[in-house]
């Protein structure tokens, strides 16, 4: 890991985005409450704190930090469910692989719900992809 024992503490903010392409069946049963595993989307909020507390044990170089905040929203469109996860922190380090991972988790928790219904004869997924995910916005304020 690096040594970042000299930086300075400060307030940290990342917010990360990405997006499961769907069905459009698949998203319109994620927006009438019809999946059958469940409310989709408050899983997926769940998966992505935890996600977001867990970071330093599944991207092993990250450095554990105090979270001090997570915010999770989702956009349902027509075939899409976009993620957009805002972690903040007060310490030595940034927080955008929290976000990124707790989006990567969010998308991931959606597709594991909805996966019997994104399915083709041949049991596999032709038109469900996750996309785009990327940091949106990284900043520190002196505290």
């Amino acid at each position: 890991m690096v040594e970042i024992t000299e930086k300075p503490i400060v307030r940290r903010k990342a917010v990360a985005t990405g997006l499961i392409l769907l069905k459009k069946s698949t998203a319109e049963a994620i927006r009438k409450g019809e999946v059958e595993k469940g409310d989709v989307l408050t899983v997926a909020r769940v998966a992505a704190i935890q996600a977001v507390k867990e970071t330093p044990r599944q991207i092993p170089m990250c450095h554990p930090i105090p979270i001090t905040g997570v915010e999770v929203a989702f956009e349902l469109e027509p075939d899409l469910v976009r993620a957009t996860v805002v972690v903040t922190s007060i310490g030595q380090t940034g927080v955008e692989m929290e976000a990124l991972a707790g989006v990567s988790a969010a998308l991931l928790n959606v597709w594991d719900m909805v996966k019997s219904r994104e399915k083709d004869e041949t049991g596999n997924y032709p038109s469900t992809r996750i996309e785009e995910i990327r940091v949106v916005e990284k900043r520190k304020d002196d505290v």
